[in-house]
Formats: structure tokens, C-alpha cells, sequence
């Protein structure tokens, strides 16, 4: 068996784990971890190459969704990891594709359709148990907005999820795109993450992120940078961010991650990309250290949340 220090610094295969290691969903995984919504932007055998990447660098956390190009990146998920990599794969429930209409995924907020995107994921990932899977609602932040038979209530939800969690086929219940209140209304269920649109120059959800550090539920910013749609401010044009890259030897983006790190101890990230230099530099972001004074400067930058377009 491997020693406390080993599975804490160490990834399975004996990789330092980027970020150093968080806690999420009942285990340790290493703070900086993968989104895998670019995926599809590659063909197969490069997304599997660049995931493959990923997880050689220290990444044993992935965040995934079925409607993301519609299988595609869970089917290249199931391809790439082996049991030894020992990578915890997160997924989310509350849209299914949409490969014609106007977007290339539309809500599935119904039970029916939270269980029917479970089983979904299960058949892409070839699991029979998914570790952690998001609720992702439509109550807050950027995205689709709930109509008609879309509108349900959260106790409906949780008890489909929470069904779902006692029959094994998933692990843990974590949320996305919901608001403070929503959250406190769930937490009899038990909630192990959340997931909403945050960064430097984007903090409405302060008192979220605070919330969720004392209640130990980890906090999985989307949008670290900001800038995604139209409306949304950019973290890499902030002239406080650029003046710490200067002085660092780092990127723009990699500051704006690295202040995610250092903002707050539950904090986790997934930044995705389809670049292999890319992943690199965010996995290296893990490693920058910011002083108080530069984090002092940061953190005085205002936030503005910009209006959104649909995600």
C-alpha cells in the first residue's frame, strides 16, 4: 500500500501533482486538472495524445460530459486511461446534445432525462460507476435559461441523483451553475463540488466561494479566465495580471490561474485545451508562487461580471 505522503504528493504514477493535491470527492487529486470540453476539436487519435499528455504531467482529475461533441470526449476518455492511472473522472448531467439545433447541446433538467444522461455517460466511459457527477442546473450565470417542462424543481433532481448515488452508478453529487441559495437547499443531499463561471475579474461568487470553504465542498471555477463570450471580461488584458507576468517570467493565463490556487485551498481547476503547449503552461501554472504583495495587487482588481451569452 502506498504511503499517506506518496498518494497525497504523488499521483499513481509517482508524478508531483501539479498544484499540490485538494480534496475532492472522498480522495486526493491534483488541483490543476483537465476540462475535457476542447477535445472534440481534435480527431481521435491526437485527443487521445494530448489526454495521454495530460495525465504523464500530473492531471488525475478530468471533468467530461456526454453532450460534449456528443460522446466524443468520454469515448476518448475510455480509450486513453488505464486503472493504473488511477484518474478521477468527474461528468455532468442536466444537457444532452443537440447535433442539429442552433447550439450542440440543449437542457435535460427532467429526472427521466438526468437518469437517461447518466446511463449516457456510463456507455461512452465504459464505467459502471462514475466517481462524481455535476447537477448542472440553469438558475445562474452564464448559459441556457430554463423554459416550459425545463423549469423543475431541485428536490425532484436531487432525489433522481441521490437514487442514482444509492444504486452505485454514481459516486458523488456535485453542482453546476446554481446560486447560494440553491446550494444551501441542497446541502442535505451532500455535495461534494461546485461548478460556476469565476475569475480574477469575474467574483460575483464570493460569498459562494467562501460558503464552500467552510462547508469543505470543493470549488471548481469554469471560465478561470474569463473572456469565453462576448460581454465576458478577460483576465489576460487586466493590466495587474500583465505587469505579475512581466515580473514573473510567466503568462498572462498562467497568473490568472495561479491566483485561483492561491485564492482559496479548495479550489480546483480544469482548464481545457486542444494545444499540447497549452496544457503544459497551464499544469506549470501550478508550480508559480505569488507573493503577498503581488497578491495584494491582485486582489484589488474590481470584478465585473459582463453580460453573458449563452453557454
Amino acid at each position: 500500500m502506498a504511503s499517506t505522503a506518496r498518494s497525497d504528493e504523488l499521483t499513481a504514477l509517482g508524478v508531483a501533482r501539479p498544484g499540490g493535491p485538494g480534496a475532492l470527492a472522498g480522495r486526493s487529486v491534483s488541483r490543476v486538472g483537465y476540462g475535457a470540453m476542447q477535445l472534440p476539436r481534435l480527431d481521435r487519435d491526437a485527443a487521445i495524445s494530448l489526454l495521454r499528455q495530460a495525465v504523464d504531467l500530473g492531471v488525475d482529475h478530468v471533468d467530461t460530459a456526454h453532450f460534449y461533441g456528443n460522446g466524443f470526449a468520454n469515448e476518448v476518455i475510455a480509450a486513453t486511461l488505464r486503472p493504473e492511472d488511477d484518474v478521477l473522472v468527474v461528468s455532468k448531467v442536466g444537457a444532452e446534445p443537440d447535433p442539429t439545433g442552433p447550439r450542440p447541446l440543449r437542457l435535460a433538467q427532467r429526472p427521466e432525462q438526468l437518469r437517461a444522461g447518466v446511463e449516457d455517460n456510463l456507455k461512452s466511459l465504459m464505467l459502471d460507476r462514475i466517481p462524481l457527477v455535476n447537477l448542472r442546473r440553469a438558475d445562474h450565470g452564464p448559459g441556457l435559461r430554463a423554459e416550459g417542462d425545463q423549469i423543475v424543481d431541485l428536490d425532484d433532481q436531487l432525489a433522481v441523483m441521490t437514487e442514482m448515488r444509492d444504486e452505485g452508478k454514481i459516486g458523488a453529487i456535485g453542482l453546476s451553475s446554481v446560486s447560494l441559495d440553491v446550494l444551501r437547499q441542497a446541502l442535505p443531499a451532500g455535495i461534494a463540488c461546485v461548478q460556476n463561471a469565476y475569475s480574477l475579474v469575474s467574483r460575483a461568487d464570493e460569498d459562494m466561494v467562501r460558503f464552500c470553504l467552510a462547508e469543505d465542498i470543493a470549488w471548481v471555477p469554469y471560465f478561470p479566465l474569463g473572456g469565453a463570450f462576448a460581454g465576458l471580461p478577460k483576465v489576460t488584458e487586466e493590466p495587474a495580471v500583465v505587469a505579475a507576468a512581466r515580473a514573473l517570467g510567466a503568462s498572462a493565463a498562467q497568473i490568472g490561474l495561479a491566483w485561483l490556487l492561491h485564492h482559496t485551498p479548495n479550489t480546483h481547476l480544469i482548464p481545457g485545451t486542444a494545444d499540447p503547449e497549452h496544457l503544459r503552461a497551464n499544469v506549470d501554472a501550478g508550480a508559480i508562487t505569488l507573493d503577498e504583495a503581488t497578491l495584494a495587487t491582485l486582489g484589488a482588481v474590481p470584478s465585473r461580471s459582463g453580460d453573458f451569452e449563452d453557454r
